[in-house]
Protein backbone atom coordinates (compact mmCIF):
# COMPACT_ATOMS: atom_id res chain seq x y z
CA UNK A 1 0.00 0.00 0.00
CA UNK A 2 1.57 3.20 -0.92
CA UNK A 3 1.31 5.53 2.44
CA UNK A 4 1.22 9.37 2.25
CA UNK A 5 4.32 10.45 4.94
CA UNK A 6 3.57 12.21 8.02
CA UNK A 7 6.20 15.26 8.71
CA UNK A 8 9.10 13.48 10.74
CA UNK A 9 11.63 14.96 13.22
CA UNK A 10 14.96 15.58 12.06
CA UNK A 11 16.26 12.63 14.08
CA UNK A 12 14.60 9.17 14.52
CA UNK A 13 11.50 10.49 17.18
CA UNK A 14 11.61 7.89 19.47
CA UNK A 15 15.03 8.52 20.16
CA UNK A 16 14.85 11.64 20.57
CA UNK A 17 12.28 11.53 22.48
CA UNK A 18 14.55 9.18 24.49
CA UNK A 19 17.34 11.49 24.55
CA UNK A 20 15.82 14.47 25.14
CA UNK A 21 13.78 13.46 28.41
CA UNK A 22 16.34 11.91 30.09
CA UNK A 23 18.13 15.10 29.95
CA UNK A 24 15.01 16.33 31.92
CA UNK A 25 14.49 13.58 34.16
CA UNK A 26 16.15 12.39 37.40
CA UNK A 27 17.80 9.31 37.05
CA UNK A 28 16.24 7.47 39.40
CA UNK A 29 13.16 6.53 37.59
CA UNK A 30 14.79 4.81 35.21
CA UNK A 31 15.44 1.62 37.82
CA UNK A 32 13.41 -1.54 38.39
CA UNK A 33 10.65 -1.03 41.07
CA UNK A 34 10.69 -4.29 43.17
CA UNK A 35 8.25 -3.39 45.68
CA UNK A 36 5.61 -3.00 43.09
CA UNK A 37 5.58 -6.87 42.91
CA UNK A 38 3.57 -6.98 46.06
CA UNK A 39 0.40 -5.86 44.49
CA UNK A 40 0.33 -9.67 43.28
CA UNK A 41 -0.97 -10.64 46.69
CA UNK A 42 -3.52 -8.33 46.95
CA UNK A 43 -4.50 -9.12 43.24
CA UNK A 44 -4.35 -12.53 43.55
CA UNK A 45 -6.08 -12.90 46.90
CA UNK A 46 -8.94 -10.83 45.57
CA UNK A 47 -8.97 -13.40 42.41
CA UNK A 48 -8.87 -16.73 44.57
CA UNK A 49 -11.72 -15.42 47.31
CA UNK A 50 -14.04 -14.40 44.59
CA UNK A 51 -13.54 -17.35 42.63
CA UNK A 52 -13.84 -19.61 46.24
CA UNK A 53 -16.88 -17.71 46.72
CA UNK A 54 -18.44 -18.85 43.42
CA UNK A 55 -17.27 -21.73 43.62
CA UNK A 56 -17.92 -23.26 47.13
CA UNK A 57 -20.68 -20.88 48.65
CA UNK A 58 -24.56 -21.40 48.22
CA UNK A 59 -25.42 -17.86 46.41
CA UNK A 60 -27.91 -17.05 43.88
CA UNK A 61 -26.67 -16.69 40.30
CA UNK A 62 -27.79 -12.86 41.17
CA UNK A 63 -25.56 -12.39 43.67
CA UNK A 64 -22.86 -14.57 41.56
CA UNK A 65 -22.69 -12.34 38.68
CA UNK A 66 -21.34 -9.23 40.18
CA UNK A 67 -18.39 -11.43 42.38
CA UNK A 68 -18.02 -12.39 38.78
CA UNK A 69 -17.54 -9.01 37.56
CA UNK A 70 -15.23 -8.72 40.42
CA UNK A 71 -13.12 -11.56 39.60
CA UNK A 72 -12.36 -9.98 36.02
CA UNK A 73 -11.36 -6.57 37.84
CA UNK A 74 -9.02 -8.59 39.88
CA UNK A 75 -8.21 -10.55 36.48
CA UNK A 76 -7.76 -7.30 34.78
CA UNK A 77 -5.24 -5.84 37.66
CA UNK A 78 -2.85 -8.97 37.28
CA UNK A 79 -2.48 -9.00 33.99
CA UNK A 80 -1.62 -5.46 33.62
CA UNK A 81 0.82 -5.59 36.35
CA UNK A 82 2.24 -8.61 34.63
CA UNK A 83 2.41 -6.74 31.53
CA UNK A 84 4.86 -4.48 33.62
CA UNK A 85 6.94 -7.19 35.10
CA UNK A 86 7.49 -8.65 31.80
CA UNK A 87 8.59 -5.26 30.24
CA UNK A 88 12.04 -5.83 33.09
CA UNK A 89 10.11 -2.59 35.15
CA UNK A 90 9.75 -4.55 38.19
CA UNK A 91 12.10 -7.38 38.01
CA UNK A 92 15.71 -7.62 35.92
CA UNK A 93 16.25 -11.10 36.84
CA UNK A 94 14.87 -13.12 33.60
CA UNK A 95 13.63 -16.44 35.53
CA UNK A 96 12.42 -14.60 38.32
CA UNK A 97 10.60 -11.91 36.13
CA UNK A 98 9.15 -14.59 33.55
CA UNK A 99 7.79 -16.46 36.82
CA UNK A 100 5.96 -13.67 38.44
CA UNK A 101 4.75 -12.50 34.48
CA UNK A 102 3.33 -16.33 34.17
CA UNK A 103 1.53 -16.33 37.53
CA UNK A 104 0.16 -12.65 36.69
CA UNK A 105 -0.77 -13.66 32.63
CA UNK A 106 -2.66 -17.18 34.33
CA UNK A 107 -5.93 -15.58 34.44
CA UNK A 108 -5.60 -15.36 30.34
CA UNK A 109 -3.21 -17.97 29.96
CA UNK A 110 -1.01 -16.50 28.12
CA UNK A 111 2.76 -17.82 27.68
CA UNK A 112 5.11 -14.73 29.20
CA UNK A 113 7.62 -16.15 26.41
CA UNK A 114 4.88 -15.39 24.01
CA UNK A 115 4.02 -12.07 25.56
CA UNK A 116 7.84 -11.19 24.82
CA UNK A 117 7.89 -11.88 21.62
CA UNK A 118 4.25 -10.44 20.82
CA UNK A 119 4.45 -7.52 22.67
CA UNK A 120 7.83 -6.34 23.93
CA UNK A 121 9.51 -7.50 20.56
CA UNK A 122 7.19 -7.05 17.54
CA UNK A 123 4.39 -4.61 19.06
CA UNK A 124 6.68 -1.76 20.71
CA UNK A 125 9.46 -2.53 18.02
CA UNK A 126 6.95 -1.23 15.24
CA UNK A 127 4.10 0.21 16.58
CA UNK A 128 1.88 1.23 14.31
CA UNK A 129 3.80 0.19 11.12
CA UNK A 130 1.44 -1.32 8.63
CA UNK A 131 2.32 -5.28 8.34
CA UNK A 132 5.05 -5.36 10.75
CA UNK A 133 3.09 -4.26 14.54
CA UNK A 134 0.53 -7.49 14.88
CA UNK A 135 -1.54 -5.11 16.77
CA UNK A 136 -2.29 -2.79 14.26
CA UNK A 137 -5.34 -2.97 12.72
CA UNK A 138 -5.89 -3.76 9.16
CA UNK A 139 -6.41 -1.78 5.75
CA UNK A 140 -9.14 -1.62 3.24
CA UNK A 141 -6.93 -3.29 0.83
CA UNK A 142 -6.85 -6.43 3.05
CA UNK A 143 -10.66 -6.15 3.73
CA UNK A 144 -11.11 -6.24 0.04
CA UNK A 145 -8.33 -9.44 -0.05
CA UNK A 146 -9.88 -11.40 3.41
CA UNK A 147 -13.65 -12.76 3.34
CA UNK A 148 -13.51 -13.15 7.75
CA UNK A 149 -12.37 -9.54 7.85
CA UNK A 150 -15.57 -8.29 5.51
CA UNK A 151 -17.67 -10.60 7.61
CA UNK A 152 -16.65 -9.23 10.82
CA UNK A 153 -17.03 -5.65 9.63
CA UNK A 154 -20.75 -6.76 8.22
CA UNK A 155 -21.47 -8.06 11.53
CA UNK A 156 -20.13 -5.22 14.00
CA UNK A 157 -20.40 -2.09 11.61
CA UNK A 158 -20.10 1.32 12.88
CA UNK A 159 -21.69 2.68 15.73
CA UNK A 160 -22.81 -1.21 16.53
CA UNK A 161 -23.60 -2.11 19.92
CA UNK A 162 -22.29 -5.03 18.99
CA UNK A 163 -18.60 -3.43 18.81
CA UNK A 164 -18.61 -3.66 22.86
CA UNK A 165 -19.51 -7.10 22.73
CA UNK A 166 -16.70 -7.82 20.32
CA UNK A 167 -14.30 -6.08 22.81
CA UNK A 168 -14.97 -9.05 25.08
CA UNK A 169 -13.56 -11.52 23.42
CA UNK A 170 -10.98 -9.38 21.38
CA UNK A 171 -7.89 -10.30 24.09
CA UNK A 172 -8.80 -13.74 24.17
CA UNK A 173 -9.01 -14.15 20.13
CA UNK A 174 -5.94 -11.97 19.57
CA UNK A 175 -3.38 -13.86 21.74
CA UNK A 176 -4.53 -16.98 19.87
CA UNK A 177 -4.12 -15.74 16.63
CA UNK A 178 -0.68 -14.62 18.17
CA UNK A 179 -0.23 -18.12 19.17
CA UNK A 180 -0.76 -19.45 16.09
CA UNK A 181 1.41 -16.72 14.57
CA UNK A 182 4.26 -17.30 16.90
CA UNK A 183 4.41 -21.10 15.85
CA UNK A 184 4.64 -20.51 12.65
CA UNK A 185 7.50 -18.21 12.76
CA UNK A 186 11.03 -18.45 12.38
CA UNK A 187 11.61 -18.55 16.05
CA UNK A 188 14.20 -21.44 17.57
CA UNK A 189 12.53 -24.65 18.26
CA UNK A 190 13.09 -24.62 22.41
CA UNK A 191 11.80 -20.63 22.35
CA UNK A 192 8.68 -22.63 20.30
CA UNK A 193 8.37 -25.68 22.75
CA UNK A 194 8.50 -23.14 26.07
CA UNK A 195 5.46 -21.05 24.57
CA UNK A 196 3.72 -24.40 23.96
CA UNK A 197 4.67 -25.09 27.06
CA UNK A 198 3.87 -22.15 29.09
CA UNK A 199 0.03 -21.79 27.30
CA UNK A 200 -0.69 -25.67 27.82
CA UNK A 201 0.17 -25.07 31.72
CA UNK A 202 -2.08 -22.28 31.56
CA UNK A 203 -5.13 -23.89 30.02
CA UNK A 204 -4.74 -27.22 31.80
CA UNK A 205 -4.77 -24.92 35.28
CA UNK A 206 -8.46 -23.83 34.32
CA UNK A 207 -9.48 -27.63 32.89
CA UNK A 208 -8.69 -28.86 36.16
CA UNK A 209 -10.85 -26.22 37.68
CA UNK A 210 -13.65 -26.48 35.81
CA UNK A 211 -13.56 -30.66 36.09
CA UNK A 212 -13.24 -29.99 39.92
CA UNK A 213 -16.31 -27.25 40.43
CA UNK A 214 -18.34 -28.28 37.70
CA UNK A 215 -19.42 -26.17 34.41
CA UNK A 216 -22.03 -24.10 36.05
CA UNK A 217 -19.66 -23.00 38.73
CA UNK A 218 -16.57 -22.84 36.63
CA UNK A 219 -18.92 -20.02 34.65
CA UNK A 220 -18.87 -17.50 37.43
CA UNK A 221 -15.03 -18.48 38.45
CA UNK A 222 -13.47 -18.39 34.90
CA UNK A 223 -15.85 -17.28 31.73
CA UNK A 224 -17.56 -14.34 32.90
CA UNK A 225 -14.42 -12.74 34.76
CA UNK A 226 -12.36 -14.13 31.38
CA UNK A 227 -15.30 -11.83 29.24
CA UNK A 228 -14.90 -8.60 31.87
CA UNK A 229 -11.35 -9.13 31.64
CA UNK A 230 -11.33 -8.95 27.97
CA UNK A 231 -13.44 -5.91 27.92
CA UNK A 232 -11.54 -3.70 30.35
CA UNK A 233 -7.95 -4.86 28.60
CA UNK A 234 -8.95 -4.17 25.07
CA UNK A 235 -10.85 -1.06 25.89
CA UNK A 236 -7.85 0.17 27.21
CA UNK A 237 -5.53 -1.34 24.31
CA UNK A 238 -7.86 -0.09 21.34
CA UNK A 239 -7.81 3.28 22.41
CA UNK A 240 -4.32 3.70 22.93
CA UNK A 241 -3.29 2.96 19.58
CA UNK A 242 -6.04 2.18 16.87
CA UNK A 243 -7.29 6.01 16.65
CA UNK A 244 -3.69 7.32 15.42
CA UNK A 245 -2.18 6.99 12.09
CA UNK A 246 -0.10 4.05 10.63
CA UNK A 247 3.16 5.23 10.70
CA UNK A 248 6.70 4.44 8.65
CA UNK A 249 9.08 4.83 11.76
CA UNK A 250 8.79 4.07 15.10
CA UNK A 251 7.25 7.14 16.40
CA UNK A 252 5.17 7.14 20.09
CA UNK A 253 4.03 10.27 20.14
CA UNK A 254 2.08 9.99 16.62
CA UNK A 255 1.26 6.26 17.06
CA UNK A 256 0.06 5.90 20.90
CA UNK A 257 -2.80 7.47 22.88
CA UNK A 258 -2.37 8.50 26.83
CA UNK A 259 -5.62 8.36 28.54
CA UNK A 260 -7.25 10.38 31.58
CA UNK A 261 -8.31 7.76 34.30
CA UNK A 262 -9.73 8.22 37.40
CA UNK A 263 -6.52 7.54 39.96
CA UNK A 264 -7.92 4.99 41.82
CA UNK A 265 -8.20 3.52 38.25
CA UNK A 266 -4.89 4.15 37.77
CA UNK A 267 -3.63 2.25 40.62
CA UNK A 268 -5.54 -0.92 40.21
CA UNK A 269 -4.13 -1.21 36.32
CA UNK A 270 -0.93 0.15 36.73
CA UNK A 271 -1.31 3.65 35.52
CA UNK A 272 -1.94 1.58 31.70
CA UNK A 273 -3.40 4.45 30.90
CA UNK A 274 -0.05 6.25 30.96
CA UNK A 275 0.61 4.41 27.26
CA UNK A 276 2.34 7.57 24.95
CA UNK A 277 5.38 7.18 28.16
CA UNK A 278 5.19 3.49 28.10
CA UNK A 279 6.05 3.44 24.48
CA UNK A 280 8.56 5.87 25.38
CA UNK A 281 9.77 4.18 28.34
CA UNK A 282 8.97 0.87 27.75
CA UNK A 283 11.47 -0.49 30.92
CA UNK A 284 9.82 1.98 32.83
CA UNK A 285 8.08 1.29 36.22
CA UNK A 286 4.83 2.47 36.58
CA UNK A 287 5.22 4.55 39.14
CA UNK A 288 6.90 6.76 37.17
CA UNK A 289 5.07 7.66 34.42
CA UNK A 290 2.86 10.39 35.55
CA UNK A 291 6.46 12.11 35.81
CA UNK A 292 7.09 11.87 32.40
CA UNK A 293 3.73 12.71 31.17
CA UNK A 294 4.13 16.43 32.89
CA UNK A 295 7.58 16.58 31.06
CA UNK A 296 6.15 15.48 27.50
CA UNK A 297 3.55 17.68 27.65
CA UNK A 298 5.93 20.47 28.81
CA UNK A 299 7.99 19.82 25.73
CA UNK A 300 5.61 18.24 23.07
CA UNK A 301 2.68 19.79 23.45
CA UNK A 302 1.50 20.45 20.09
CA UNK A 303 1.98 16.42 18.96
CA UNK A 304 1.22 14.61 22.40
CA UNK A 305 -2.16 12.66 22.39
CA UNK A 306 -4.44 12.72 25.52
CA UNK A 307 -8.35 12.21 25.83
CA UNK A 308 -10.56 10.85 28.82
CA UNK A 309 -11.14 7.39 28.49
CA UNK A 310 -14.69 6.73 27.60
CA UNK A 311 -14.49 9.61 25.56
CA UNK A 312 -11.80 7.63 23.50
CA UNK A 313 -13.74 4.86 24.06
CA UNK A 314 -16.98 6.67 21.88
CA UNK A 315 -14.86 7.59 19.23
CA UNK A 316 -13.73 4.31 18.79
CA UNK A 317 -17.14 3.57 18.31
CA UNK A 318 -18.43 6.44 16.56
CA UNK A 319 -14.97 5.88 14.18
CA UNK A 320 -14.06 2.87 10.95
CA UNK A 321 -11.16 0.86 12.27
CA UNK A 322 -10.29 0.23 8.39
CA UNK A 323 -7.33 2.16 7.43
CA UNK A 324 -7.57 3.49 3.91
CA UNK A 325 -3.94 4.78 3.62
CA UNK A 326 -2.06 6.03 6.87
CA UNK A 327 -4.13 9.28 8.26
CA UNK A 328 -7.41 8.08 7.18
CA UNK A 329 -9.95 5.52 7.55
CA UNK A 330 -12.98 4.17 5.74
CA UNK A 331 -16.38 3.05 6.94
CA UNK A 332 -16.50 0.06 3.66
CA UNK A 333 -20.89 0.15 4.02
CA UNK A 334 -20.72 3.90 3.19
CA UNK A 335 -17.55 4.82 1.84
CA UNK A 336 -17.45 7.45 3.99
CA UNK A 337 -13.88 8.28 5.71
CA UNK A 338 -12.70 10.05 8.87
CA UNK A 339 -9.51 11.45 9.73
CA UNK A 340 -7.09 9.96 12.84
CA UNK A 341 -5.63 11.77 15.97
CA UNK A 342 -3.61 14.21 14.78
CA UNK A 343 -5.14 14.23 11.09
CA UNK A 344 -8.85 15.35 10.88
CA UNK A 345 -10.34 13.67 13.89
CA UNK A 346 -11.62 15.93 16.04
CA UNK A 347 -12.88 14.40 19.46
CA UNK A 348 -15.16 16.86 19.64
CA UNK A 349 -17.12 16.56 17.02
CA UNK A 350 -16.93 13.64 14.96
CA UNK A 351 -17.55 13.99 11.54
CA UNK A 352 -16.60 12.44 8.22
CA UNK A 353 -13.87 14.08 5.84
CA UNK A 354 -14.71 16.43 2.97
Amino acid sequence: MNLPAIPRLKLNPHRHYVAELRRRLPAHIFEPVPQRALWMIAYGAAAVAGIATVAFAPIPAYVALPIAAFIGVAFSALELLGHEIVHGAVIRRPWLRDLLAGICFLPVAVSPMMWRLWHNLEHHGNTQIHEKDPDAYSTFDEYLRRPGLRLLHRIVPVRSILFFVLLSAWFTVHSLTSLRRTLADRYPRPIKARVVAETALGMAFWAALAWLMGWDRFAYAFVIPLLVNNFIVMSMIATNHLLNPLLEEDDPLAGSLSLRMPKLLNVIFSNFSHHTEHHVFPAMSARFLPHVRQMIKHVWPDRYHELPYLTALGLLWKTPRLYLDNVRVIDPATGQRYGVLGHGLDPQRVAPLE
